[in-house]
């Protein structure tokens, strides 16, 4: 597997985190949505990638 590496940093060790703010569909305002995942930089906090929990939620 790869390893990570930062980009900001060099750094080499990552870790994953969630806001409180889920991300919903724009045509469904009552929807519960899904979470964003953040993969970050331990050593200075720069974000890797966002992805989001459960791409399902959002298929037509």
């Amino acid at each position: 597997m790869n390893e990570m590496k930062c980009v900001k940093c060099d750094g080499t060790d990552f870790a994953e985190g969630t806001d409180f703010m889920a991300i919903r569909p724009l045509d469904k305002k009552f929807s519960i949505g899904s979470n964003k995942i953040y993969t970050f930089c331990l050593n200075c906090g720069e974000v890797r990638s966002i992805r989001i929990e459960n791409p399902a939620k959002f298929r037509r």
